[in-house]
């Protein structure tokens, strides 16, 4: 049940530029979610990230496809990442467990969870890294999803299963760098 660094992946969905400003404490959003794709990186994990219809809502928001190597990212038209089939080919995509973070909760991160699970994953979706225009709307995804069975986490959360123990050095470099004083 816990994450395992060697088994997971982050999954980024569709934080981009024209429908960020959209979703209700967007700034929050988009922090958090580049905070957890930098610190998976720094623990080894691969992220990937996805793009909706990009000629119509843009490209990933910049401070978050600057951490990522183009072969990273995918585009899609479908809601569903599974179902778009642009996951295969993706750093990571192949693990069992699949972190989600993104927008929106209700739409793509939902209906991409949802198909995850039903192909056997273990889904951790990070509560604080996804968004809607809605509160409403995300609240009731993320109760949906924990209901379907994905594990509903924090970004913090993530990275302590990850790291497992205090003293490390990498747990060191990671508490300088990212947890105090954020």
């Amino acid at each position: 049940m816990l994450l395992d660094p060697l088994r997971s992946t982050v999954l980024v969905i569709d934080v981009q530029k024209k429908l960020l400003p959209a979703i209700h404490d967007h700034a929050t959003v988009a922090a958090n979610v580049a905070w957890l794709v930098r610190a998976a990186q720094r623990v080894g994990v691969p992220v990937a990230a996805t793009e909706q219809y990009p000629q119509g809502l843009g490209p990933l928001d910049e401070a978050i496809r600057a951490l990522l190597p183009d072969a990273a990212v995918g585009t899609k038209n479908h809601f569903s990442c599974v179902a778009a089939g642009c996951l295969p080919g993706l750093p990571g995509t192949d693990r069992a467990q699949v972190v989600v973070a993104g927008i929106e909760t209700h739409v793509c991160v939902l209906q991409t969870a949802l198909e995850l699970i039903e192909d056997g994953r273990e889904v951790y979706v990070v509560a604080d890294a996804v968004g809607s225009r809605r509160p409403a709307d995300r609240d009731l995804a993320l109760a949906r999803m924990r209901q379907e069975g994905a594990r509903i986490i924090t970004r913090e959360m993530a990275v302590f299963e990850w790291l497992k123990e205090a003293g490390t050095p990498l747990f060191r470099a990671i508490s300088k760098e990212m947890l105090r004083g954020q």
